[in-house]
């Protein structure tokens, strides 16, 4: 015998009190003793118990209850869970709908909820800012649905400055390090907003497997990249024929080569950064690339520089090195641009770190350990790192004067040997 169907009337449901009302066909309604009423869809499939809510009468009418419960029992009656059916049916409208979510908005809400538990803020500022750099301008405003492997591509591929301005190079090649680190942080906003929902589908960020298929490893790049260093016999040449260019560019570099410090320091240097009394300029932790603050030794002529750029010093400009902009430092292009028209395209700022460490090593005996400091370069050993504490600052003042001295030699002149405490000199 056919189980009774639709038993339930409309007229009578407002009046009915806490209890199970079954309409037939798995159909109930339920009244709990607050008078809420609800509608149910209860089965058994693969022997198992369930109950689907179908929503509440006040929203769900009864005709509109049963035809929801019809379309259950058809799903039941082919061996789906129409649970289980209506989770996916939803997972895919919020899929549809977050066709408006881009990938900027998701990067945002990935930082959002995670700075909290980064320990280094260099992270908080690391992160916005290479993704504005890199990323945003090539997918940011794409939904994070249309993220895919050639997107990707093109951001690791994308043209950055090589040796001279018109000798671009790929990002992969020319910043492996930054490059890997953006790939991994578009992985991780990537996979993010898959399990929030808003995608499907594989990562196209991740390297393993996939990426790595199509771009050499880090660290076989790292082997190959090189940045073009001015023998240090050169240098007293090099700095004679950069005092004959014009312009903050021009004091820019030789006060990195009179430093020896990376072209972001320098250009972001800030006065407040700076105790010219003591002649000292102190690097805060998130501008240097380990993380931690270095106190640089100014040399007779690094000082001289830094008073110059104090004597011209326009409407407190917090820059010591301005850029033409208000309130904007130097172009990080500014130097190479200089060394383009001075005819040595083939050297890189940041090669004169090198050109310090060769003649450190080959004209001097000062410690390794002290030139590395200058270098600010992480020690290695960990005992011996966890042994000295200090920065070796008066043995890198002395190695710095010694720097100086060497790139004012005139063309000709050579100092053969640089010692802590002397110097021998020598004319070539």
């Amino acid at each position: 015998m056919a189980r009774s169907m639709e038993r339930l009337s409309a007229v009578a449901l407002p009046k009915l009190g806490p209890g199970l009302y079954p309409d037939g066909g798995g159909l109930h309604l339920q009244v709990a003793k607050g008078g809420a009423r609800t509608w149910v869809y209860r089965f058994m499939l693969h022997g198992r118990a369930r109950e689907m809510g179908l929503g509440p009468l006040h929203i769900v009418s009864l005709s509109r209850a049963r035809e929801k419960a019809r379309e259950a029992r058809s799903l039941r009656h082919q061996g789906i869970d129409p649970i289980e059916a209506r989770k996916a049916k939803q997972a895919e409208d919020r899929l549809a709908a977050a066709t408006a979510m881009t990938f900027k908005e998701c990067a945002e809400r990935y930082i959002e909820a995670h700075k909290a538990g980064w320990k280094n803020q260099k992270h908080t500022k690391q992160w916005p800012s290479t993704l504005e750099t890199y990323v945003y301008q090539v997918f940011g405003s794409l939904s994070v649905q249309a993220i895919d492997t050639g997107l990707v591509m093109k951001v690791l591929e994308q043209e950055v400055g090589g040796a001279t301005e018109d000798d671009p190079v790929s990002f992969w090649l020319v910043k492996p390090e930054t490059a890997s680190r953006v790939r991994g942080r578009i992985e991780s906003i990537v996979d993010w907003a898959t399990v929030r929902g808003y995608r499907k589908g594989e990562n196209p960020a991740r390297w393993r497997g996939h990426l790595d298929k199509l771009l050499p490893a880090r660290g076989k790049v790292r082997k190959v990249e090189h940045h073009p260093a001015l023998p240090y016999t050169d240098i007293g040449d090099f700095i004679s024929a950069l005092h004959g260019q014009q312009g903050v560019g021009a004091r820019a570099l030789e006060f990195l080569v009179l430093t020896a410090t990376r072209t972001g320091e320098v250009i972001g240097a800030r006065w407040k950064e700076f105790d010219l009394n003591k002649k000292v300029w102190t690097v805060p932790g998130d501008r240097m690339k380990a993380g931690k603050e270095h106190r640089v030794p100014l040399s007779g002529r690094a000082l001289e520089i830094v008073e110059t750029m104090n004597a011209e010093r326009v409407n407190d400009h917090p820059f010591v090195f301005p850029g033409r902009r208000p309130g904007r430092p130097l172009s990080n292009m500014a130097m190479l641009k200089l060394l383009g028209r001075m005819g040595r395209g083939d050297l890189t700022p940041h090669g004169f770190r090198s050109t310090f460490r060769d003649w450190a090593a080959e004209m001097t005996l000062f410690p390794s350990e002290v030139v590395e400091m200058a270098l600010a370069h992480t020690v290695g050993d960990k005992v011996e790192a966890a042994y000295r504490r200090g920065d070796l600052f008066a043995k890198r003042r002395e190695l710095m004067e010694a720097w100086a001295r060497y790139c004012q030699t005139e063309p000709g002149e050579n100092i053969r040997y640089l010692a802590p405490g002397k110097a021998q000199a020598a004319a070539g």
